[in-house]
């Protein structure tokens, strides 16, 4: 199966909180094909645990619009690269971010993103 868009942390965040960039996430949930990192489905548990807020019915709901992609040895190694090259480059990268950025080009999919740390690589960003 072919993918669009891989949703990230951020946009999932903003769908869930239905802030105004959470309206334009709606749009590409409801009218493309998206994928989600599995990495995406931790960082999301582990802001829904910190803040006190039960995650599993937002979780079935992400479960039900997009598939949820493994973090596989192909995954990983380019991760990897796209870490050593970023860190150079852009402030506080983190692996997460690496993992999401490699599901999507290994897709040959789009980021769906607010995050700045993403601003430049051919992600879609929230504004």
């Amino acid at each position: 199966m072919s993918y669009d868009y891989v949703v990230d942390s951020y946009a999932w965040v903003e769908y869930f909180m239905g802030t105004e960039k959470g309206e334009v996430v709606k749009r590409y949930i409801e009218k493309e094909i998206c994928a989600t990192s599995a990495i995406t489905i931790a960082e999301i548990s582990e802001k829904y645990k910190r803040e006190g807020l039960r995650f599993q019915g937002d979780f079935n709901f992400i479960l039900s619009k997009t598939k949820i992609i493994d973090v596989d040895s192909e995954i990983a190694m380019l991760s990897g690269e796209i870490s050593c090259e970023n860190k150079k480059k852009i402030k506080n990268w983190g692996m997460a971010d690496s993992i999401i950025l490699a599901t999507a080009r290994m897709l040959n999919a789009r980021v769906i993103t607010g995050d700045p740390h993403f601003g430049g690589l051919g992600a879609v960003m929230l504004s």
